[in-house]
């Protein structure tokens, strides 16, 4: 594999149209993949659901139906696929049991299996005074507990959860971020955010999908996929968390003096 040194722009970075007149504000990341690294623990959760309902796990399938979809959707579809009525009350009983089994093994955990980088990007938030916010389609229970007990709640100013969306709204829909914005507005007037005015940090495709969607340019993050197919998709790529810089991001965002 290739080796990478910081932050890699593609080529739409570059295009003056894209950027022009805007000015980085404010961040909206990823929960799964961003902040924290469970898809193997949901994967084995999920097993264990349907199990208790008498129905066999296939790994295989779990990958085809579940990779990259939220807890919902994923359950949603597995059970649709054997033949069971999934109505909104079956589902939240059964999300229900998750959170709780996903919670009870984390907390049985040493140290919470948070991204490293994290608590830096962070930082270099709160220094550059940019508002932070979450866009995710994980339960808001999972996402308090998760942010409470990693000490990191108090950098977060806005969440948008699962609570706040359909099925037909999570990513690769932009509505997630959508919200977002609307709700850092509320809070924040004198920012006036536009899109332009904010990055995503996603590892996932359908996350950097939605956010490209809602007009938000994307830094991804090669947690989750190869580098070069994150490259293919996302406005900036990197291999760690630490390696955003966000004054040189920044100076992309600012008018170019014509020549």
């Amino acid at each position: 594999m290739a080796q990478h040194n910081g932050l890699d722009c593609m080529d739409n970075c570059q295009d003056a149209s894209f950027f022009n007149s805007m000015v980085l504000k404010a961040l909206l990341l990823d929960f799964n993949g961003i902040v924290i690294k469970d898809t193997g623990l949901k994967g084995r959760l999920i097993d264990d659901i349907l199990l208790s309902e008498n129905l066999r796990p296939n790994p295989e399938e779990y990958v085809e139906m579940c990779a990259e979809r939220s807890d919902r959707a994923c359950l949603d579809r597995l059970l649709s696929r054997r033949g069971r009525v999934t109505t909104p009350e079956f589902l939240a009983q059964l999300l229900a049991k998750l959170t709780d089994q996903y919670l009870q093994q984390l907390a049985d955990i040493p140290r919470l299996p948070i991204y490293p980088g994290l608590t830096d990007l962070l930082y270099q938030a709160k220094v550059a005074s940019f508002p932070v916010a979450i866009v995710t389609s994980t339960a808001r229970q999972e996402v308090d507990w998760v942010l409470d007990h990693a000490q990191l709640a108090d950098n977060f100013a806005v969440q948008v959860t699962a609570e706040d969306m359909t099925i037909a709204e999570e990513k690769p829909a932009p509505r997630g971020y959508e919200m977002a914005i609307a709700r850092l507005n509320e809070q924040f007037p004198d920012l006036a955010l536009t899109p332009h005015n904010c990055l995503a940090i996603e590892a996932w495709y359908p996350g950097i999908a939605a956010a490209k969607q809602a007009g938000i340019p994307v830094v991804g993050v090669a947690h989750c996929h190869p580098y070069r197919m994150i490259q293919r998709r996302a406005n900036w790529v990197v291999d760690y968390l630490n390696e955003i810089d966000f004054d040189w991001i920044g100076s992309a965002y600012r008018p170019r003096s014509a020549a």
